[in-house]
């Protein structure tokens, strides 16, 4: 399920960054901390292509 708000956004990026090992899981809080503790591998996946997606419709604009 994609992040409505922006919140939900950097949470989610947050929680990302530490699955890939670019930031420490014990400097999450909050929202974040418990997306990064219920994400698995298979949904750090879908997250990282949804934003690439994402990324890729705002460069064709």
């Amino acid at each position: 399920m994609p992040a409505k708000s922006k919140a939900q956004q950097e949470a989610a990026g947050a929680a990302l960054s530490a699955k890939r090992g670019e930031t420490k899981p014990s400097e999450l809080y909050g929202s974040s901390k418990d997306m990064y503790d219920s994400m698995s591998e298979g949904g750090a996946r879908r997250v990282r292509e949804y934003y690439a997606q994402r990324q890729a419709g705002k460069k064709q604009d």
